[in-house]
């Protein structure tokens, strides 16, 4: 297929906003635009200008620490605001950040394989080149800090190494990948480009602020005017409530959750009435709603945008940064948004999508193991992503799932299992779900239950219903019901709410192998109304998050 791309007033050969250097190099006076965040019970702020300024003098606690231009510095830590003032005192010095998952790492082993001069964590004895977060709220307010002292350093080149990234890890051992300042500057023009950020909006941040996109909105609250509110999962709708945010940036699982509590509720089916609901549980506020990391239902999807709560579906990879995106003006449900202009796709001889163009996050990963970048990287400097898509008349891109979401069942029979997921998430006794089967007769799926009491013989009905409405090699005939929920905290989920296939897979395969002893059928499309079996799992997760 053709190189794809959007269409965009967007000017490919003008210069592109300069964002980074312009929250480096240029001291923010805006007295008016504010940073909400939260502090035990409380909802407290600072404007921009005091932001900005409290950032100044943790650079000058850095710099008397010995951080220069190009150190490295870690942050293994959850959502705070400390988060961000070191983090913009890094942009300050010119040092780079590596965002690393609270409790996944030893200190001395990210120090090691990051070469970090500082690591900044919320738990752990002050040794070695650790330093609790916690103090840096003090070094923001130093009256005696003087960010005059700093040394003076040069402006970002687009070549330079911004900040360290990791994949989430949900495939294997997380990778690690150095930004470059290009890449970030031209997404978030492209993003300002699409959904124009401006006075009135009150960005609110939730997910991990170790994933850099998170940051994004971050520096462009700095540099175009506009309030922003940092939260995190816990407390996401509180703050939500207190603090009106114009746009919330989560992901599918997050507004899958919302979705359930508004219709547990009672949530009014007109759109009128849905509309006020779904504004009550977010803040009253709500211009639109951004969504990705993960598939999004389509009856999920619905649910916001049939009300007038525009919820816009986009894609992305850590390797890749945003990729294509919805947004108002073009819009298609179902679809994750046509390709950024200075984004390039085309499909390989598999149908795997490859993504190119300007300013590539990297070529290569930094750390990971051996034959890893030959497999993610082509020698273009694309990136193959693994995924199986397709673009629509309109331009529209469309994600169908990924290489290793086909199962092959004995039969030879190829399934694409994210399809039938979504479909069996919409069954009122199903929160989550993971579809397994290759080399099997039959697909079998583990159940993360929407109540602790499910009844198997209700499960297995309504599965029964749904499979009339499959096609013939999409039919479920043997299911398990999981202990608790799939959560991030038990491992299987990784931190953007995606399935952990392959630690699912671990807990529950003796209970799925036992189905198949139990159950033996075989698909082979010949026989309607075939019995489906549902068992209740033996196999139970760790309570620890995976180390894969």
């Amino acid at each position: 297929m053709a190189d794809q791309s959007a269409g965009s007033t967007l000017d490919l050969t003008a210069p592109v906003p300069d964002t980074l250097n312009t929250v480096a190099m240029t001291g923010c006076q805006d007295g008016v635009h504010r940073i909400r965040f939260r502090v035990g019970d409380e909802i407290r702020s600072l404007t921009l200008a005091e932001l900005d300024r409290g950032a100044a003098r943790v650079a000058c606690h850095l710099h008397a620490a010995g951080v220069k231009a190009r150190d490295r510095i870690g942050i293994m830590s959850r959502n705070r605001i400390e988060w961000v003032l070191l983090d913009l005192a890094a942009v300050k010095l010119g040092a780079v950040v590596a965002g690393l998952e609270p409790g996944r790492y030893r200190p001395e082993q990210v120090i090691a394989d990051f070469g970090l001069t500082l690591l900044f964590a919320e738990e752990g004895p002050e040794e070695g080149g650790v330093r609790d977060i916690a103090t840096v709220a003090a070094w923001a307010e130093d009256a005696e800090a003087d960010p005059a002292s700093l040394p003076a350093r040069r402006p970002y080149d687009p070549a330079d190494v911004f900040a360290i990234k990791q994949t989430s890890g949900s495939t294997g051992v997380p990778k690690g990948i150095e930004v470059t300042v290009a890449s970030v500057n031209r997404s978030i023009a492209a993003v300002q480009e699409m959904f124009d950020h401006r006075d009135g909006d009150n960005v609110l941040v939730f997910l991990p602020v170790r994933f850099l996109q998170q940051r994004y909105w971050i520096y462009s609250a700095l540099a175009n005017g506009h309030d922003l509110t940092l939260a995190d999962r816990a407390n996401v709708i509180e703050v939500a409530q207190a603090t009106g945010p114009t746009v919330i940036m989560g992901v599918p699982g997050f507004y899958e959750q919302v979705k359930a509590r508004l219709e547990a509720a009672g949530a009014p089916a007109d759109p009128d009435g849905r509309r006020a609901a779904v504004q009550a549980e977010l803040g009253g506020r709500i211009r639109y709603l951004w969504t990705g990391s993960a598939p999004a239902g389509r009856a999920m999807l619905d649910f916001f945008n049939d009300c007038g709560v525009p919820l816009y579906e986009g894609y992305g990879l850590n390797e890749t940064c945003i990729v294509s995106k919805n947004h108002p003006g073009a819009y298609r449900v179902g679809s994750v948004g046509k390709v950024l202009p200075h984004k390039r796709i085309r499909f390989d001889q598999d149908g795997i999508l490859i993504v190119g163009g300007l300013d590539p996050v990297n070529t290569r990963y930094t750390w990971c193991g051996p034959g890893v970048n030959e497999k993610t990287y082509l020698p273009t400097g694309e990136v193959k992503t693994f995924d199986i898509g397709h673009v629509d008349e309109d331009g529209f891109l469309y994600i169908d799932g990924r290489v290793d979401d086909i199962v092959t069942l004995s039969g030879a029979l190829n399934i694409l299992v994210p399809a039938v997921e979504e479909r069996l998430r919409e069954l009122p006794e199903v929160h989550d779900c993971a579809v397994f089967g290759d080399g099997k007769p039959y697909l079998t799926a583990v159940v993360s239950p929407a109540a602790a009491d499910t009844d198997p013989e209700a499960l297995a009905a309504a599965v029964g219903r749904l499979n009339d409405e499959l096609r013939y090699e999409q039919r479920i005939y043997g299911m398990v019901v999981a202990g608790e929920r799939f959560s991030v905290d038990n491992g299987l989920l990784n931190a953007q709410f995606k399935l952990v296939r392959k630690e699912i897979s671990r807990v529950y395969g003796d209970d799925l192998d036992l189905v198949y002893q139990k159950h033996t059928v075989y698909n082979d499309g010949t026989k309607d109304g075939l019995p489906v079996l549902v068992t209740a799992a033996v196999g139970r997760p760790r309570t620890e998050k995976s180390e894969e």
